[in-house]
């Protein structure tokens, strides 16, 4: 008997206004799916392929879209799913520190290239109350007004990564707390490649699933991204390019290429919303509903880029609509190295200079409002 899965998911309504629950069924030896309506206890999705949901999107917290329509695994459905994701699908927090700002791609991709999932990311900026909660444990101690005065200097990047253990692999990975150590007993960690000291060390990684847990709570529950909407221009890192793994990839190429980011999330879109914010564009690309089906399918990456004529210069960067063009005119561009076809293009950026703000205001602020 092959295995099969099975999560607790939940759904919000937005017509009806109330949340609804599904039994998920996931078989992995032919990736197809099943849901149950849990309320109806009737089959609401009868067993089908749908290659767009793996193992590595099925874990506690996790956003998946199934058909556009957004759902939330809350909770395992049965003894058997438990036992074998528990230990697999374990998150952790993981935070890129200001003084790592250029090399935020880098470590990025590492984290994808090392096995591990982002399954959330925001850029933002401590104020002194976050700090000073984010580092409660340490105050009185020397050392402290000096951490909590440079963690709140500049932008951090937080992030909930997965894998396996995910606690103990991650705090591996980053290597000892002060980077001159790392370089010496783990050269190829994360604070001895781009760490400098003991707090100016690029990462930060949970000691702990509890630690964990308040850090995840407090970057993504309180604190906010805030967009500086100015010579602004919206890029959208596509699943495909996500899953692929070239997330990191093509944010070190647009800090290597001198651009500034000033505001970056990780989004989980539905229908609704990715109708709305592709609206310009239907009945003008014939594959406008492919790319609503995609853009929904997983996470998005949605970057601020700043710079002086941003979106005219960015869009050279990204290089044409169609990768297969790109390819042969443009190679070296984003969409000539990470492009598969018109709908999976690798990227989304802003067309026209008077769209920039208005982009960005549409997930930084609409959404977030909402």
């Amino acid at each position: 008997m092959s295995s099969r899965y099975c999560f607790i998911t939940e759904n919000f309504d937005t017509m009806a206004g109330i949340v609804r629950q599904y039994q998920l069924y996931y078989y992995p030896e032919d990736k197809s799916i099943e849901m149950h309506d849990v309320k109806n206890k009737k089959v609401f999705l009868k067993k089908i392929v749908y290659p767009d949901v793996g193992l590595k999107e099925l874990y506690i917290g996790s956003d998946i879209n199934i058909y556009s329509r957004k759902l939330k695994i809350v909770d395992y459905g049965d003894s058997y799913t438990k036992r074998a994701f528990e230990e697999v699908r374990s998150s952790t927090y993981g935070m890129i520190k200001p003084d790592a700002y250029l090399h935020i791609g880098k470590i990025i991709d590492y984290i994808y290239q090392s096995g591990f999932t982002i399954s959330k990311l925001k850029m933002t900026r401590f104020r002194y109350e976050d700090a000073a909660e984010f580092y409660k444990e340490h105050k009185g101690k020397q050392f402290y007004d000096n951490l909590v005065s440079f963690m709140t200097s500049d932008l951090i990047v937080g992030m909930e990564i997965v894998g396996k253990d995910a606690v103990t692999a991650w705090r591996k990975l980053i290597g000892p707390t002060n980077s001159g150590v790392a370089r010496k007993e783990s050269p190829n960690s994360i604070r001895a490649l781009y760490g400098t000291d003991g707090s100016k060390n690029a990462v930060h990684g949970s000691d702990s699933n509890s630690s964990a847990a308040r850090e995840l709570q407090l970057v993504f529950g309180k604190t906010r991204s805030q967009p500086v909407l100015n010579n602004s221009s919206c890029l959208i890192i596509k699943p495909h390019a996500i899953y692929e793994g070239n997330a990191g990839k093509i944010i070190d190429i647009i800090l290597s290429e001198g651009y500034e980011i000033s505001c970056m999330e990780m989004f989980y879109l539905d229908k609704t919303n990715a109708e709305e914010f592709f609206e310009v564009y239907k009945g003008v690309l014939p594959e406008y509903a492919a790319i609503i089906e995609h853009i929904t399918s997983g996470p998005i990456i949605v970057l601020e880029v700043r710079q002086d004529n941003v979106v005219n210069s960015l869009r050279g960067l990204v290089g044409p609509h169609d990768p297969e063009i790109a390819k042969i005119l443009r190679p070296n561009t984003i969409r000539g190295m990470f492009g598969k076809d018109r709908v999976k293009n690798a990227v989304h950026c802003t067309d026209l200079p008077e769209d920039g703000i208005l982009e960005v205001q549409y997930f930084f602020e609409l959404l977030q409002n909402k």
